[in-house]
């Protein structure tokens, strides 16, 4: 089983440090959920791990099946099984979605089924998805909304059957029918190609349907409180204000992945 590792990871942007020691271990088939008020570093953690250039790492490592994947390119970091579902996609035109895909799996070197089989499995993800085939025509995430945007990263995540995948706000711009939809594909991603998922969210609702393993708190620039899916409800009702008043490190559950976590 694959496991990726975020080791007292510190990082800079613009010389200013975001991320001050973060630890964090993620294995296949696992859905961790990552929380936290705005500014805390959740983003800077998904650019970071997937090689952004603008996030300078300063401390700690990043680990692949025990690989360091510091100073690898994006698409190094693509090859060795991490996607990254962007926040805000990038609208690209002249691309479509069927070419976009299938230059991507012949990237990292996985294997390419037939044109016609290939969209017939494109056209059973959409539909599951609730993406009309007529997106297939457009460029890839040209003049869509931001629900079906997010709908696209997940077909993305569907087909790409990557090891890890790194969701930033999946749940942002989506109606209720559109958060079930991109619930549903993490599942499925999850149940069916073993997909480790560190989902990026502010609340708690995409959660009442993505049910995580574990729960993790960031405040400015450290994870201040690790739990299981009750501690998403309990920043609901509670807020991230009084939450971060009384942290406490999750290493007393013997768990030892969360050794380093800030107290």
């Amino acid at each position: 089983m694959s496991t990726l590792e975020i080791l007292d990871l510190h990082v800079e942007v613009e010389g200013k440090e975001i991320l001050k020691g973060v630890t964090l271990i993620v294995n296949q088939g696992e859905v961790h959920a990552l929380m936290g008020p705005n500014g805390s570093g959740k983003s800077t953690l998904s650019y970071a791990i997937m090689g952004h250039s603008k996030y300078k790492i300063t401390g700690g490592n990043i680990l692949v099946d025990g690989k360091s994947v510091i100073g690898l390119p994006a698409n190094e970091r693509a090859k060795l099984g991490i996607f990254l579902g962007f926040q805000y996609p990038h609208e690209i035109s002249g691309v479509g979605i069927s070419n976009f895909l299938r230059t991507a799996l012949a990237s990292n070197g996985k294997t390419i089924p037939g044109a016609i089989e290939f969209h017939k499995l494109l056209k059973e993800e959409m539909q599951k998805l609730g993406m009309p085939e007529e997106f297939l025509k457009r460029g890839l995430n040209q003049g869509f909304s931001g629900g079906e945007k997010k709908r696209s990263e997940v077909l993305q995540l569907s087909v790409l059957k990557p090891k890890f995948a790194i969701l930033d706000e999946p749940d942002s711009g989506t109606d209720v029918d559109g958060l079930k939809a991109v619930a549903l594909g993490v599942k499925e991603a999850v149940a069916k190609n073993k997909t480790g998922v560190l989902l990026i969210t502010h609340y708690n609702k995409i959660l009442e349907y993505v049910k995580p393993d574990f729960v993790h708190i960031i405040v400015d620039g450290k994870i201040v409180k690790s739990g299981d899916a009750k501690l998403a409800r309990e920043i609901e009702n509670a807020g991230y204000e009084k939450i971060s008043k009384a942290i406490f490190p999750f290493r007393e559950s013997g768990d030892s992945r969360y050794v380093g976590v800030a107290a």
